[in-house]
C-alpha cells in the first residue's frame, strides 16, 4: 500500500501487525535451535536505530567515519562512474552520509530521485521529510520493508545506483550473503549499479572494541533486541540477566554479537507459547559482522552477475567501497 506524508509516497510493506508476525516466524525458529540465535534485523526498531546512531559517533565505532571519509574523496568520481540520476538506500536510517553523495550527483547535473527503504517506518519517515526539505527539487520516496522479503519493491526506471552502505552485507552469512548479492542483481537494469560498503579485516583488537565500547552503548543496542521480544511477543526477558558479548571468530572472519545468560533461568514467550530454558553462560547470538578481504568481495559479486566497476579505500585499508555494475 502506497501512503502520502505530505507530498512524499511512502510504501509501507512492514506494518505492526506484520513487524510482530516477523519477529513471531524469525522468534521461534531462532530460539528453538540450537544454539539459540535472533535475526539482526530486530535489532533495529526505533529506539535500535537511535542506538546505533549513537554507536556510530563513538571513538571505537571507526567503519561509519572511515566510509563517510571514503565518500567525501571519492563521491564526485562514483558519481560519475555510476552515471545514476536515481540513488537507492538500502537501511537508510538517517541518511547522514548519503548527502554526500546526492550532493555529487546533483553536482554533475544528474540527480532526479532518491528513494529511502528501511525496516522502521518513523525513522524512514523522519528522514525523508528531513531530505525532501534539504533538497527542493529532488523527487523523494520510501519503501518501509525488510530487504530480505520486499527488494522487488524498490524503484525501477532511469539510470539507478542501490547503495547499500555501512558494512550491513556482513550481517550475512556467507549463503544468505550470495542469496542476497543475487536477487539484488535481478532487481537491476543493465547500467545499473550497486554501491556496497564492507568493513575489512584487520587487528582483532580493533575490531572487538568496536562492538563492545566502553561507554555500553553497544551492550544496551544488543539487549534492545529482548525489549523488541517483550513488546512484540510478550516475552518476559529481564535485560539485566544478560550480558553483551563481541568476540571475533577467526575461522569465519567475523564478529558476533551474543547474549549471555546471567545464571539458570527460565523465560515465557505468551505469542509463541513458548518456555525457555537457559544455562547459566547460554548464548543467543544476534548478530555477525562479516569481514572481508579485497579479493573476495569482487569474487561474491561476480558469483551474483556483477561486474567490478570501482573500488576505493582509505589511506589504513580499514574500509572498502565497491562500485559493481550489471
Amino acid at each position: 500500500m502506497t501512503l502520502t506524508n505530505e507530498s512524499i509516497p511512502i510504501e509501507v510493506h512492514l506494518r505492526a501487525d506484520d513487524w510482530a508476525d516477523l519477529v513471531r516466524q524469525d522468534a521461534v525458529a531462532g530460539l528453538t535451535s540450537s544454539p539459540k540465535e535472533l535475526s539482526p534485523t530486530w535489532l533495529y526498531d526505533d529506539r535500535g536505530c537511535e542506538l546505533f546512531e549513537q554507536i556510530t559517533r563513538l571513538p571505537e565505532y571507526y567503519p561509519t567515519r572511515t566510509e563517510r571519509s571514503i565518500l567525501a574523496e571519492r563521491a564526485a568520481e562514483i558519481a560519475t562512474v555510476s552515471g545514476a540520476d536515481t540513488l537507492i538506500e538500502l537501511g537508510a536510517g538517517s541518511s547522514e552520509k548519503t548527502r554526500v553523495l546526492l550532493d555529487a550527483m546533483a553536482a554533475g547535473g544528474r540527480l532526479r530521485r532518491f528513494e529511502l527503504f528501511d525496516v522502521a517506518e518513523p525513522t524512514l519517515r523522519a528522514t525523508a521529510e528531513a531530505v525532501a526539505e534539504e533538497y527542493p527539487d529532488l523527487d523523494v520516496s520510501g519503501v518501509v520493508g525488510d530487504f530480505r522479503r520486499h527488494l522487488d519493491r524498490i524503484t525501477t526506471g532511469g539510470r539507478r545506483m542501490i547503495a547499500f552502505l555501512g558494512g550491513t552485507i556482513g550481517n550475512f552469512a556467507p549463503s544468505e550473503r550470495a542469496a542476497l548479492l543475487s536477487e539484488l542483481a535481478a532487481t537491476m537494469a543493465p547500467g545499473d549499479t550497486l554501491l556496497l560498503g564492507t568493513d575489512l579485516v584487520k587487528d582483532t583488537g580493533r575490531l572487538v572494541a568496536a562492538y563492545d565500547d566502553a561507554a555500553g552503548v553497544t551492550a544496551a543496542f544488543n539487549k534492545n533486541v529482548l525489549a523488541v521480544l517483550n513488546r512484540e511477543l510478550g516475552a518476559d526477558f529481564d535485560l539485566e540477566c544478560f550480558d553483551h558479548v563481541a568476540r571475533f571468530d577467526l575461522d569465519h572472519e567475523w564478529i558476533e554479537m551474543r547474549l549471555r545468560s546471567r545464571g539458570r533461568q527460565k523465560v515465557w514467550v505468551e505469542a509463541l507459547d513458548l518456555a525457555l530454558d537457559f544455562d547459566d553462560g547460554e548464548d543467543i547470538r544476534t548478530e555477525i559482522s562479516a569481514k572481508f578481504r579485497p579479493l573476495g568481495v569482487r569474487s561474491e559479486l561476480a558469483a551474483a552477475g556483477l561486474r567490478l566497476a570501482g573500488w576505493w579505500t582509505d589511506p589504513d585499508g580499514d574500509y572498502g567501497l565497491s562500485l559493481s555494475v550489471r
